[in-house]
């Protein structure tokens, strides 16, 4: 694949939050232990104290998971090395979007396997492992119910609650399937031989990325929420999550940065069969919102030691449940992600867990033959790609154009021919001064108005090259927001299928800049 990198300043896609934590600015670094460095991994695994105990857990918890998938020589290998003292884990995370659902799916776990595989060069002494953190948990089934491909949206409509993992590929599935023309068959086999989501997600994300030793955490597990029943008594019964999260917010915020994420008093929801539901304190007793469900204080403490699955933590201490359960050492995400977790750095210290590396994944516009065509047609470089289209549209027609629309100087010309005589005639009566400026107003009014007509009449002129361009666009920014967050891989994967494993050579982990492919 041919591909040029672009600073992302140069984009216009990120905020300057996200910028200036890349930049290592001064002023963020009490939010984070570590810069996004290779470098910087020598100190994290120096840091990392994750017990044997817990080692033994994770493994158990993994081979349960894998139990009944034909697992891969590289996935088994992968699992019995978690047991040793040696090896960490890198980690990204994402909702279960039906087929994947955006690129950056894709992106995401492309960028944490060759973080894995940079790592194991750098520090060739100690073993990595990249996690896809499958959130089984979620519970906003609207935000993953569909995918976009070829400009069209496919939608599952069910009336399943809770969470999304749990949720069966009922009828309503079967007959949403059958609305889809195309479907990869490494989707179809998936789905196909699936009960649920999850069981369909696990499927085809060890389909896809087993043989590079990618494993998939499901944390929704009995034995691994045990790990958490600490944070989960300090968080129900004293907040300290919450105190910690604003202290956090609220530095960012002097500093003018915008919170992501913000903390409640309680961080838990209340999950079991066909519910998760934010737990919240009403006097002494502690309520299940939108349920009948009512529990002392006592009643819930029995009820974090006794079933500790049914606490399922919200964005504010997913993170920290994620670092408590691993062995890890760097987690991946978008950028709304990693600056989020500035606001959660106080937490971890709070509980004395270690705060991992914080890195943002890869970032592509894959550009189809026919768009590059229309690019050279046009003289473009991969820059001109991320400016405005209507700025450029002005600025171009006002470069190309047989005539000069915007008569700057029949304006000042014409000016000066009312003001000019506006002074001459007031020494005959004052009132003909105003009257000269009245008409001057109107006069430049009909010459902007003709202006237009030109302009326009430049544009019908000029329309195949403006046409040219509008596809690009449209092709880039599908709906108006950028390629990677709309369109479905299987808009290349099934013209292609090596698709996924020419971006390998592609995505550099540790190079923050937007590669622009050529498919």
């Amino acid at each position: 694949m041919k591909h040029h990198c672009i600073d992302l300043k140069k984009t216009g896609q990120f905020s300057n939050f996200f910028l200036d934590y890349l930049d290592g600015k001064a002023e963020l670094r009490p939010f984070y232990n570590h810069l996004p460095k290779i470098e910087s991994f020598h100190d994290a695994i120096k840091e990392k104290r994750f017990s044997d105990s817990h080692r033994q857990v994770l493994v158990e918890s993994l081979q349960a998971q894998y139990a009944d998938i034909s697992l891969f020589e590289e996935e088994k290998a992968q699992i019995q090395k978690l047991a040793f003292s040696k090896t960490f884990t890198v980690t990204t995370g994402h909702q279960l979007n039906l087929y994947t659902g955006p690129l950056y799916f894709i992106y995401k776990i492309v960028s944490t396997i060759r973080l894995a595989e940079e790592l194991k060069k750098a520090y060739p002494d100690y073993d990595f492992v990249p996690i896809y953190w499958m959130a089984t948990e979620d519970h906003d089934f609207d935000e993953i119910n569909y995918f976009k491909l070829d400009g069209k949206k496919y939608q599952w409509n069910s009336d399943q609650s809770g969470a999304v993992g749990n949720f069966e590929l009922d009828k309503s599935f079967r007959e949403f399937e059958k609305s889809i023309p195309f479907v990869a068959e490494v989707f179809k086999e998936a789905y196909g031989k699936a009960k649920t989501l999850k069981e369909a997600v696990l499927q085809y994300v060890h389909e896809l990325f087993g043989k590079k030793g990618l494993l998939v955490v499901d944390a929704q597990v009995p034995a691994l929420k045990g790990l958490f029943r600490q944070v989960m008594y300090e968080d129900v019964f004293s907040h300290a999550p919450h105190k910690e999260v604003v202290l956090k917010t609220e530095s960012l915020e002097s500093l003018g940065y915008a919170g992501q994420i913000f903390p409640r008093e309680i961080n838990f929801f209340y999950m079991d069969a066909g519910i998760r539901e934010r737990i919240e304190q009403q006097g002494e007793e502690f309520v299940v919102l939108n349920t009948e469900l009512r529990f002392t204080r006592s009643e819930m403490e029995k009820l974090i030691e006794e079933h500790p699955e049914r606490f399922s933590p919200n964005v504010v201490l997913r993170p920290l449940y994620q670092e408590t359960i691993l062995p890890n050492l760097a987690y991946l995400g978008g950028p709304a992600e990693v600056v989020y977790w500035l606001q959660l750095k106080g937490v971890f210290d709070h509980f004395s867990v270690h705060f991992p590396v914080l890195l943002p994944r890869n970032f592509a516009l894959i550009l189809e033959p026919l768009i590059v065509q229309k690019m050279e047609q046009l003289g473009w470089s991969e820059l001109d790609l991320f400016q405005d289209f209507e700025a450029w549209k002005k600025e171009y027609v006002a470069s190309a154009a047989s005539v000069d629309f915007e008569m700057n100087e029949e304006r000042e010309n014409l000016s000066s021919i009312f003001d000019q005589k506006g002074t001459e005639v007031e020494k005959l009566e004052k009132s003909l001064k105003e009257s000269f400026e009245a008409a001057k107003v109107r006069a430049l009014k009909i010459l902007e108005q003709m202006g237009t007509k030109v302009r326009k009449a430049e544009e019908r002129r000029l329309e195949i090259q403006i046409m040219r361009a509008e596809a690009i666009f449209d092709y880039i920014k599908p709906g108006g927001s950028p390629q990677e967050r709309v369109v479905n891989v299987m808009q290349f994967l099934l013209a292609d299928p090596e698709f996924i494993e020419k971006l390998y050579a592609v995505f550099d982990p540790l190079e923050f800049c937007m590669n622009v492919i050529e498919a």
